[in-house]
């Protein structure tokens, strides 16, 4: 953890003095070294606690994506004031800073010399492993989701409502905020409820809140006995930015309800499936900006995003009713406990 701060802290305050996109893709190359951190965080503070807190605790390290939101804030004001070469000298410090806390204030990794060291090949033989792969698809919209989100409602909300950029920012930091604030208390849920049941239940609400958000505006006339009439059916902005408070607070359990299924299923292997789960996610949030580029030219629907959103936690539904719901009470039910073998 220690040696990613302060090895990210150098390309990132090089990349203030790039001015070729080679570049800026080679430095954001090595750039991406920092979301590593987060895989390496995880398991670590996993480790400190009994299973039954691994949840919250994991929750609250991972509301650090309120991060996502303050950028909104702290960019813009560093450029108008300074420049945008000063956006990535400011990080740089901060992560010195961060790296100098953390080697102060951090305990030793209590998993560290009580077991033998595999080889990497052997950790990422977990990839075997089909639950593997159905976290990543939980985790490629929840955070994926939430990144591209995140991205792509400023301008949505400039276009759509023809709103300022700096009053766009406010309002898209109503979905931005939540994702990284209420981690915690989706990692307590998870902790009272199990990993399984909050997943559920998140889905589901992403999936209603989605699907309420991808419904262009749109102009009807309808013949009456009186003559033609005009209805038009479209969510106001009040209204659009309570959906989106709501997706993101869903989005946010989900992340870490995701991630309590990592830590209870997978005690022994967190680092390298938290790595393979969370680059998915990572994976998610780069593709999905493009995804909506192209859905855009392409239909010429501000609302696309959501759809593509609706449709990909469609599937996630699916896979979780086939391989969790069927056999688990995740409804209420009570289920008929089988006796125990005589002996």
């Amino acid at each position: 953890m220690l040696l990613l701060l302060i090895g990210c802290a150098i390309p990132l305050w090089i990349s203030s003095y790039a001015t070729a996109l080679w570049q800026f893709l080679l430095l954001g190359l090595a750039l991406g070294l920092v979301g590593a951190s987060f895989s390496v965080g995880t398991p670590y503070v996993a480790r400190f606690f009994p299973k039954d807190r691994r949840g919250f605790a994991m929750g609250f390290f991972g509301a650090g994506t309120v991060g996502a939101a303050l950028n909104m804030f702290i960019a813009p004001f560093l450029i108008n004031a300074y420049s945008w070469q000063m956006v990535p000298r400011v990080y740089a410090v901060a992560l010195l800073i961060t790296a100098v806390v953390f080697w102060v204030f951090s305990a030793p990794d209590p998993a560290v010399g009580k077991r033998a060291v595999s080889s990497m090949w052997h950790q990422l033989s977990v990839v075997r492993d089909p639950r593997v792969w159905k976290y990543c698809q939980y985790y490629s919209i929840v955070f994926g989701g939430f990144t591209a989100l995140s991205v792509w409602m400023p301008q949505y909300f400039k276009t759509e409502y023809g709103f300022s950029i700096a009053e766009a920012s406010l309002l898209a930091a109503c979905f931005s905020l939540p994702g990284g604030a209420f981690r915690a208390f989706g990692g307590w849920l998870s902790d009272r409820f199990g990993a399984h049941n909050v997943t559920w239940w998140v889905l589901w609400v992403a999936w209603v809140c989605l699907f309420l958000l991808s419904y262009p505006k749109t102009e009807l006339i309808v013949h009456t006995v009186s003559g033609p009439r005009n209805f038009g059916i479209a969510l106001p902005p009040w209204l659009f930015a309570g959906m989106l408070l709501v997706l993101g607070i869903a989005f946010a359990c989900g992340m870490a309800s995701t991630f309590k299924y990592i830590g209870d299923e997978f005690p022994d292997s967190m680092g390298a499936v938290s790595g393979i789960v969370g680059m998915a996610g990572g994976l998610g949030g780069f593709l999905l900006p493009i995804m909506f580029g192209v859905l855009l030219d392409w239909l010429g629907v501000n609302s696309s995003c959501f759809m593509l959103l609706y449709g990909i936690v469609w599937v996630s539904l699916t896979l979780n009713y086939l391989t969790e719901v069927r056999r688990a009470p995740v409804m209420g039910e009570v289920t008929a406990q089988r006796p125990a073998p005589q002996s």
